[in-house]
């Protein structure tokens, strides 16, 4: 066992309101603190059920990733699966299971994250099983374990993107409405040339410039004693070395200045199409708005494009549109993918007919609060379980500084009223800002959208 070393916790900030839905939203009951390698640690308890929920996350996603030298970030993820300095390949994996715990991870632009859900007797083996991957892990790198990780990520890339239906449309999407040095323009699992090129010198350096605890966030919520966990983290945590300060995530600005069309054929029965905007980044004045008119374009079978194109008309197996929200920017997409006999220009002008309303005459009083009663259903939904709020406390300061944002948060649609919506609309979804594509079966290409809109 590592030996404790003599050290102070710096305590931020300290809440004592339990979570609560109120008239003013909802707040979580929390103690932040911070290790003096950087390490920021926010606890939550709740002793609901004997169960205690760890998240760590790792401030780097794909975006920091650059060009020629993608895929790193999800890479990362499989590789910190594989065994540290003192867990052998294999027993991450097989010490929590027999524990009772379940684990996992994932990867966005924005972050990388690795949560554990535990019985509290087994809370001091997650967090050794934490701190050894976040502190030693290059003890137990090796080549061979890039190049077997490297294989794995090229087939997950094969199974989830180029062989599945529509796979690639979102790779298309984000290199149409992103310019190529922006951080959003590539895909998160990367491309395959760059995966192949990927090197052991390149891995090491990747986790010992982002895998260190200055940029890092640990979240525990569940059944604790705070002042027993605060020991436990202070023991497995704190001989893991700082690094060096992580610049934040930046980019060129992306704009469009002109509708893009584009088509590709794929191996799929029926033609798709995508609508896709650049929009507001997470929690910019817009980002809620978008939501909103996301839910009201689509979500439930009222929904106004819902209604038309798959109930009415019958011309659409399906129809969604949503805002897609992240740190330097977000898109609003409208998708669709036409029934048997039909193609794409007639869901485009039905989508667009939609769109043009909305901007004209706003969505009715009804809509809006219906929307907001759905996000604000999902929104406490989400916090039920401990690796919901753990994970939530974790964005909520990653995006805000402030783990106890859940209030603030609420409040942006809360606040909101039809005219809102509809000027965001007016604002954001323009014609001539906008990227369309067409997916339609190989050697069907006049099944694409063709038709231009003015303004």
């Amino acid at each position: 066992m590592r030996r404790i070393l003599g050290f102070y916790f710096a305590i931020l900030a300290l809440t004592v309101t339990g979570l609560a839905a109120q008239e003013s939203g909802i707040a979580v009951s929390y103690e932040r603190l911070v290790l003096p390698n950087g390490l920021n640690v926010i606890l939550h308890e709740d002793h609901t059920t004997p169960m205690v929920a760890v998240n760590v996350w790792y401030h780097v996603g794909s975006g920091r990733e650059q060009p020629g030298r993608t895929g790193f970030a999800h890479l990362f993820e499989h590789i910190m699966f594989e065994g540290s300095g003192h867990v052998a390949e294999g027993k991450f994996d097989e010490w929590l299971e027999a524990a009772g715990g379940v684990n996992n991870g994932s990867t966005n632009t924005d972050r990388t994250n690795y949560f554990e859900t535990v019985p509290n007797s087994a809370l001091e083996l997650a967090l050794f099983l934490e701190s050894d991957r976040m502190g030693y892990l290059l003890d137990a790198m090796s080549p061979a374990k890039v190049d077997g990780q490297r294989d794995v990520v090229k087939n997950e890339r094969r199974f989830r993107i180029e062989n599945r239906p529509y796979g690639q449309a979102f790779i298309a999407i984000s290199e149409n409405l992103y310019p190529p040095d922006h951080p959003y323009h590539w895909p998160v699992i990367g491309s395959m040339e760059d995966l192949t090129a990927a090197s052991y010198e390149d891995v090491v350096q990747f986790h010992q410039t982002f895998y260190v605890p200055s940029n890092a966030s640990l979240s525990i919520a569940g059944d604790i004693d705070p002042e027993q966990v605060k020991r436990l983290v202070q023991h497995w945590f704190g001989d893991v070395a700082a690094g060096a300060a992580v610049a934040p995530l930046d980019g060129p600005a992306a704009y469009i200045a002109a509708e893009k069309r584009v088509v590709m054929e794929d191996r799929v029965q029926l033609p798709r199409i995508y609508m896709c905007w650049l929009t507001p980044r997470l929690y910019a004045p817009g980002d809620a708005e978008l939501d909103i008119a996301g839910a009201v374009l689509s979500r439930g079978k009222n929904s106004r494009l819902y209604k038309r194109l798959v109930y009415d008309m019958q011309i659409a197996q399906n129809v969604s549109a949503f805002q897609s929200s992240a740190e330097l920017g977000s898109e609003f997409c409208i998708m669709s993918t036409a029934r048997s006999g039909h193609d794409l220009n007639e869901l485009e002008a039905v989508i667009q007919e939609e769109l043009d309303k909305l901007k004209a005459e706003g969505p009715t009083g009804r809509e809006v609060q219906r929307a907001i009663n759905q996000y604000e259903a999902g929104f406490l939904s989400r916090m039920e379980s401990l690796m919901g709020k753990a994970d939530q406390l974790n964005g909520y300061y990653f995006r805000t500084g402030n783990p106890d944002y859940f209030n603030e948060d609420l409040a942006r649609y809360r606040a909101l009223d039809p005219a809102d919506v509809q000027s965001v609309v007016k604002t954001q979804l323009r014609n001539n800002a906008r990227v369309i594509l067409s997916i339609v079966p190989q050697g069907k290409p006049e099944l694409a959208a063709s038709k231009k809109t003015s303004e």
